[in-house]
């Protein structure tokens, strides 16, 4: 299905009914990446899984302010109403929630529960965001210049990604060919107005979350594992997972753990405690 929002086609699917969960992909996935969740998902929620700008079906204009995370956080504000979803349950992965994340700060009062998949608050220092903005601005122009082939042979063999490899042959091929299905003007955008240098950092924004957070991490991602400790801290109501065998992908690595541990999460926020022991 398609709406226009603010006069750009926002794609998204979606399925079952109860309690209402929105599902955001990472950089280079779309909002099929959550399609194996929802026969499990489906039967206790609402599932709304939306493609991004650049992504998917949802457009892709060579205007790098419809890629900053205000502007999405409207859109997706926006498409929600539409839908007549007034409080939302959110899970992101990576760029996803990064995006989730910077919508519960911005939109408080829309945000039943928060699950973060691999994700950060950005980054601290403007040095740090001023290299991560050149590094984001020479992968875009890489992308443009050389295309989706040398881009996704290039992604593929970063250190985040290397776990991926254990996966079944044909998983690990379907997945990257999905990749290769991308359009190079909408990745380049992406990076430019959704890239971790550009967005703002909301690490001192933490505190004032007062909602149920989950934060998971693959067991083998040693990165967003720190990250996640950290912003457990931060968070009065945050509660860190690790994914046994998962790397960054863990809804990918481990799909039966993530699965039910995202449902037990959502459950728990509507009414139980919230405990802060791993499992």
């Amino acid at each position: 299905m398609i709406l226009t929002i603010n006069g750009m086609p926002y794609s998204f699917m979606q399925t079952g009914e109860g309690e209402p969960l929105l599902l955001l992909h990472g950089f280079t996935g779309d909002k099929n990446d959550w399609a194996p969740f929802f026969p499990l998902w489906g039967e206790y929620f609402r599932v709304i899984a939306v493609d991004l700008p650049g992504h998917g079906e949802t457009g892709k204009p060579k205007d790098v302010s419809r890629y900053r995370m205000e502007s999405v956080v409207r859109d997706i504000d926006e498409l929600l109403g539409k839908l007549d979803v007034r409080r939302v349950h959110v899970l992101g992965y990576s760029m996803g929630g990064r995006t989730a994340l910077a919508y519960a700060i911005l939109r408080p009062g829309r945000i039943r529960s928060l699950i973060l998949e691999g994700a950060s608050p950005g980054l601290k220092t403007e040095e740090e965001r001023e290299a991560r903005k050149k590094s984001d601005e020479l992968l875009a122009e890489r992308i443009l210049k050389n295309g989706l082939a040398d881009f996704v042979d290039y992604w593929r063999e970063l250190p985040l990604f290397r776990t991926q490899k254990e996966l079944p042959e044909p998983v690990y091929e379907r997945l990257w060919r999905k990749r290769l299905a991308n359009d190079p003007y909408g990745l380049a955008y992406s990076l430019r107005g959704m890239g971790t240098g550009v967005q703002p950092s909301f690490w001192e924004d933490l505190p004032r979350l007062d909602i149920p957070v989950l934060l998971l991490a693959g067991e083998r991602d040693g990165k967003f594992l720190r990250i996640g400790r950290e912003m457990e801290k931060a968070i009065k109501k945050a509660k860190l997972v690790a994914v046994p065998g998962a790397g960054h992908a863990a809804h990918v690595e481990n799909p039966s753990f993530f699965g039910k541990i995202v449902m037990k999460f959502i459950k728990e926020s509507e009414g139980e405690p919230l405990c802060r022991e791993n499992g």
